[in-house]
């Protein structure tokens, strides 16, 4: 038998002659009206195939020894830059005092002349130098011992340092009169200057992710015993009513996701778009000198990981764990090679008290008694939450699946258009026969 006769048998497709097909209006138009609904659902399943979907996941977050970036930006009207001080503290053991580095104190005007800034100095961990003085020059410490971090061992050459020796046998130093360095460097004419001023803080500051807090207080700190205190003598002696009033500008913990991964993450609809930094634009005042503000914030680290990105060919969760983090640029830290962000996302709870104790009856809760004592100021304390986010881009659906669609769409409407034009057909056939009878 031929190969053509033994396929032939095989056929699902059989054939009509040119000469038995009837071709008809209506059926002209049921074709072109097929065509392009089916143009169109193709189209429709092209842009569902192109569509990224962000798919959260959530998992216990199993990094060690990794690092932390705060990002702030906080203002202090009533408070000047002189006295501000900002330290860091964590329960891995880690206290650093007086952290400046990656921070710039702004100094502004009074908030009855507009606020307006004055001078931005960037701080960094280095001690104030005194390049004028004689090389041989060994200024004295007036009965402390040197500090450690001294320029010169043995020498307090600056105010700084004297302040800092001070700190160390946790002695009052108020405006330093009579000391050398001070006099010469005009620290209790800076304070009468900037009495009247605000500060703003801004910067970025690498930590140890670890429970721990930070906090924005008055006067050189110091450690008594196992206790961290301030040096207030200048805060509470001074005639300006000096309040610890404050506006959160921003506060985040890692970098920031761009407006493009904010609009994936919320589907489209700004109302479900995730508060990553709630305290943004948070603002507290107080006309009392001695109070107290606390925020407790929980911090959930949050990895955003953009489609296409894999274990093989990406990053690490981290970005950096195989480099040392002092090789990174500050506020770099958390972003990967291909497009992956490591950041953080916080909730937070809040109190505030008068250090003088009392009641809360002005607010309403007459029950709430407040203890006596404290140290006034704006403190942070985090907690690092044991799970972890990871939001992943993948695509609404496979390659395989776009095209299983599109074949239904055009088998589909085929089919659906030929048992229309069908009907039509007959139904013309038959109200035809109904006129010639």
């Amino acid at each position: 038998m031929p190969a053509k006769s033994r396929f032939g048998r095989l056929d699902a497709f059989t054939k009509t002659v040119e000469d038995a097909r009837v071709r008809t209006t209506s059926g002209g138009i049921v074709t072109i009206v097929s065509l392009l609904l089916i143009f169109y659902l193709a189209w429709s399943e092209w842009a569902d195939y192109r569509r990224v979907l962000v798919a959260p996941e959530l998992i216990v977050d199993k990094s060690r020894g990794e690092k932390m970036e705060i990002h702030m930006n906080v203002s202090f009207p009533r408070m000047p830059c002189e006295l501000l001080t900002l330290d860091i503290m964590d329960v891995s053991g880690d206290v650093q005092a007086g952290v400046m580095h990656g921070i710039n104190k702004v100094r502004l005007a009074p908030a009855s002349e507009g606020g307006a800034m004055i001078e931005s100095k960037s701080m960094d961990l280095h001690k104030d130098e005194a390049p004028h003085m004689d090389p041989s020059y060994c200024g004295g410490c007036y009965g402390a011992p040197a500090p450690a971090t001294a320029t010169k061992e043995g020498c307090c050459n600056t105010c700084a340092e004297v302040r800092e020796a001070y700190a160390g046998v946790s002695w009052s130093f108020g405006r330093g009169e009579n000391v050398e360095q001070c006099e010469r460097e005009h620290y209790g004419e800076n304070l009468d200057k900037q009495r009247k001023e605000g500060c703003r803080i801004e910067g970025d500051i690498r930590i140890n992710k670890v429970v721990g807090n930070f906090h924005f207080a008055p006067g050189k700190s110091f450690s008594n015993g196992n206790a961290h205190v301030h040096d207030l003598e200048n805060f509470f002696e001074s005639p300006e009513p000096h309040t610890f009033s404050h506006q959160i500008h921003h506060l985040r913990f890692g970098p920031q996701l761009g407006a493009d991964i904010m609009q994936r993450l919320s589907a489209g609809n700004p109302s479900l778009q995730p508060n990553m930094s709630p305290l943004d634009n948070t603002a507290q005042y107080t006309e009392d000198r001695p109070y107290n503000y606390m925020y407790f914030l929980k911090v959930v680290s949050t990895t955003y990981l953009p489609l296409g990105w894999d274990e093989k060919s990406g990053n690490l969760w981290s970005g950096y764990e195989d480099v040392p983090h002092e090789l990174i640029e500050l506020g770099q830290y958390g972003r990967g090679e291909k497009g992956s962000v490591e950041t953080n996302q916080y909730s937070v709870t809040s109190h505030k008290r008068n250090l003088m104790g009392g009641t809360d009856e002005e607010e309403g809760h007459k029950e709430r008694i407040h203890a006596r004592g404290g140290i006034p100021g704006v403190f942070f304390s985090y907690d690092i939450s044991p799970m972890k986010v990871i939001n992943r881009e993948r695509r609404s659906k496979s390659f395989s699946a776009f095209l299983v669609g599109v074949c239904a769409v055009v088998g589909g409407t085929l089919t659906v258009a030929a048992a229309i034009d069908r009907g039509l057909y007959e139904g013309g056939r038959r109200i035809k026969k109904l006129h010639d009878r």
